[in-house]
C-alpha cells in the first residue's frame, strides 16, 4: 500500500531541490500540486492520494511518476521520461448513454505520442484532457464504436458549434450541438438514422468538446 507521507516527502525534497530557500512546508506542496491547503489536509489525514494532480507535477517537472509513487530507479530526482500522458477513463462510455465519471481516481494513463500533443492543444493543456469511449453508432461515420475520444474539459460552453460530450437526465453522451436563434440548442446524431433532438441549455451539462479521437475508419 502506498504512503502518502512518504510520497509527501519526496514531494518536498523535490521543491526543495528546485531552489526553495528553507523548510519546505506543506502548504508548499498543496501549492504546487495546484490544491487548497483545506483540500491537501483533508486527503492528506485520509490517506488519499491526489493522483490526477501528482500526474500534472511529474509531467511539469518531468520527474518519473514511478519513481515517486514506487520507488523505481531511486536517487534520481531528474528520470526524465519524455512521455506525455492524459487521463483515460475506460469504465466511461458516451454515446450510448448511461455513463459517468465515477471519481477522479477511476482513471489510467494513456500515453499520447508527441506528434498528437499539438492536437489536444499543446503540452500545458494536456492536464485538461480526458480520454473516453464511445459505445453505438449514433455518431458514425464521424465517430464510431470504441473510438477513444479526447475531451478538452476547458472548452465546455456550447455557445460553438462543435462535437461535445455532456450529461442529461438520461446519462452521459456524445453529439454535434448547434445553437438556434431562440437559444435552444440542436442535438445531432452524425448518423442520420437517428433523429435529432432540440432541448434547452438547462437540460444539458457541457463535460467538454471532442477535439479528437483514435480508433478505427469504416
Amino acid at each position: 500500500m502506498l504512503d502518502v507521507s512518504e510520497i509527501i516527502d519526496k514531494l518536498k525534497d523535490i521543491i526543495s531541490s528546485d531552489g526553495k530557500n528553507g523548510k519546505v512546508f506543506d502548504k508548499d506542496v498543496a501549492t504546487s500540486l495546484e490544491l487548497s491547503q483545506a483540500n491537501f489536509a483533508t486527503m492528506k489525514n485520509r490517506g488519499k492520494i491526489p493522483y490526477s494532480n501528482i500526474l500534472n507535477f511529474c509531467a511539469i517537472k518531468k520527474i518519473s511518476i514511478n519513481w515517486l509513487l514506487y520507488n523505481q530507479n531511486p536517487g534520481s530526482l531528474v528520470d526524465s521520461t519524455d512521455k506525455y500522458w492524459v487521463k483515460y477513463y475506460p469504465s466511461v462510455a458516451v454515446s450510448a448513454g448511461g455513463g459517468a465519471y465515477e471519481s477522479d481516481d477511476n482513471f489510467e494513463s494513456l500515453e499520447v505520442p508527441q506528434y498528437f500533443i499539438n492536437m489536444l492543444g499543446g503540452q500545458e493543456n494536456l492536464k485538461n484532457i480526458d480520454a473516453i469511449n464511445v459505445v453505438g453508432d449514433s455518431m458514425e461515420p464521424t465517430l464510431n464504436n470504441d473510438n477513444i475520444i479526447f475531451v478538452d474539459k476547458t472548452r465546455n460552453d456550447a455557445a460553438r458549434d462543435g462535437i461535445y460530450a455532456f450529461t442529461t437526465v438520461h446519462g452521459l453522451f456524445v453529439k454535434r450541438i448547434q445553437k438556434r436563434v431562440d437559444g435552444n440548442l440542436d442535438i445531432i446524431s452524425d448518423n442520420k438514422d437517428y433523429p435529432s433532438q432540440i432541448l434547452s441549455s438547462a437540460d444539458i451539462k457541457v463535460v467538454g468538446k471532442v477535439i479528437s479521437s483514435f480508433g478505427m475508419v469504416y
